[in-house]
């Protein structure tokens, strides 16, 4: 038996990528190793609660946190956590990587990025921009764009996705980062616009969609990431083999060609690369939130 506690960033995403990817990757074990995989889903706090959990865990290698970006936002928001984000894990490898969407509410008259940035710049500080909460994924991505395309914009944080996107449609909020599943059928609805793909390439589900580099923010690209993490002390011998198991899985057609399908991309790295890529991440996510005055506490 293998227990696995999974970080749900929100108690209304069951079906979040944290869960369904461990999901996934779990059905997979079972498969292979002929060992039940228990998925302990602990949805509070932005991930800590199971974070914490897993940090005080037994370092055997049964027990591993699946993570998304929130797990190094966490540090950037929070003067005191129950742990340390870098010293009490030991990076498995990374999962998958999700593009989002820039969508704006077709109540705004804006079909293009650079029709957006031309606005924001023209009304610096007056665009509204939401998010499915302070210290969100979705509004550290949107912070990024805000910085990188030069414009000033004031965020308005929600309890959840549905919500920040639900304030876009009715044209009470401007525009907002927004998961692809989120987002498509409100544009078929004529109630959004979808403007551009964060990713650094077009995604197989929306072609005609260009990335946001490309629609006129050069060097734009962020995907929201996914992984896999154990306690610190689990030992090497034991990183390693879950690292080449899960890669395996990971690198399996049927696993790829689901990712892909969602717009997703599986992207297993090696343990020592995770590590160094959270310690990237976090460094991101602390500018990000200094210069835009980001704080939970």
């Amino acid at each position: 038996k293998r227990d696995w506690s999974s970080d749900v960033c929100s108690s209304d995403l069951a079906g979040s990528v944290v869960d369904v990817s461990a999901r996934i990757i779990g059905q997979k074990l079972l498969e292979g190793w002929k060992q039940q995989v228990v998925i302990d889903n602990r949805p509070s706090a932005g991930g800590i609660v199971a974070a914490q959990i897993v940090a005080g865990a037994n370092p055997d290698g049964y027990t591993l946190l699946s993570v998304s970006a929130s797990h190094a936002i966490a540090p950037a928001m929070y003067s005191k956590l129950p742990y340390d984000t870098q010293r009490d894990f030991a990076g498995i490898t990374t999962t998958v990587n999700v593009p989002s969407l820039l969508v704006a509410s077709s109540s705004l008259g804006v079909k293009t990025v650079k029709e957006l940035v031309a606005m924001g710049k023209a009304k610096p500080g007056q665009l509204l921009f939401s998010s499915g909460g302070v210290g969100s994924s979705p509004q550290f991505v949107a912070e990024i764009f805000n910085n990188m395309a030069g414009i000033t914009a004031t965020h308005v944080p929600f309890k959840g996705i549905p919500e920040a996107l639900g304030d876009v449609a009715a044209g009470r909020v401007n525009y907002t980062i927004s998961p692809v599943a989120n987002s498509v059928p409100l544009a078929k609805e004529g109630k959004v616009v979808v403007l551009g793909v964060t990713s650094a390439k077009r995604i197989p589900p929306l072609p005609n969609v260009p990335t946001i580099a490309e629609a006129g923010v050069p060097g734009f690209a962020y995907g929201t990431w996914f992984g896999l993490l154990a306690p610190a002390k689990t030992p090497r011998p034991i990183v390693k083999q879950l690292n080449a198991e899960i890669t395996r899985i990971l690198n399996l057609p049927d696993v790829r060609e689901r990712w892909t399908s969602l717009g997703g991309e599986a992207v297993p790295i090696s343990a020592e690369q995770f590590d160094q890529y959270i310690a990237e991440q976090i460094a991101l996510f602390t500018k990000i939130a200094r210069a835009a005055n980001i704080k939970a506490d």
